[in-house]
């Protein structure tokens, strides 16, 4: 009962994670990718048009991803790498704590982290590649015992 329950808050957290990095991606989007780009070159970042694309891809596409469970790690990865480009460009002279601080996407990029490697059994990558190396696990079990 346990592992359910593990599997439903990874789901749930999930969720919230996709759904937050989503809306961030859809202002992006919505301001087009020329105004993101804008943004991120007066921030000092460099490549901002590759930046803004996949900043943009990261948050809109990867959250359908991790949303449904797919590609998680990779997905977990890009939360991450977003998340640190934003604290080191626009949060961290804020500080950790306060208007502007970095608390909030310090957290999200780390839980988006931990999530895309621990996603639990109610994903696709489960679905397809857990059942894989479980079956594979058990033949080379039963061929050591033999």
């Amino acid at each position: 009962m346990f592992a359910r329950v593990k599997d439903v808050a990874a789901l749930v957290g999930r969720i919230g994670i996709a759904v937050v990095f989503f809306a961030h991606g859809l202002q992006k989007w919505n301001n087009g990718v020329d105004a993101t780009a804008t943004m991120f070159g007066n921030l000092g970042l460099p490549l901002p048009t590759v930046a803004a694309l996949f900043t943009i891809a990261v948050e809109i596409l990867g959250s359908i991803a991790f949303l449904v469970g797919i590609a998680m790690p990779l997905v977990g990865i890009g939360y991450a790498i977003v998340g640190a480009g934003a604290i080191f460009a626009v949060h961290l002279d804020n500080g950790l704590t306060g208007q502007g601080g970095y608390e909030l996407v310090l957290v999200l990029a780390l839980a988006g982290l931990a999530i895309g490697f621990n996603g639990g059994r109610f994903s696709l990558d489960h679905v397809l590649f857990a059942r894989k190396r479980e079956s594979a696990g058990a033949e080379r079990l039963s061929a050591q015992t033999a």
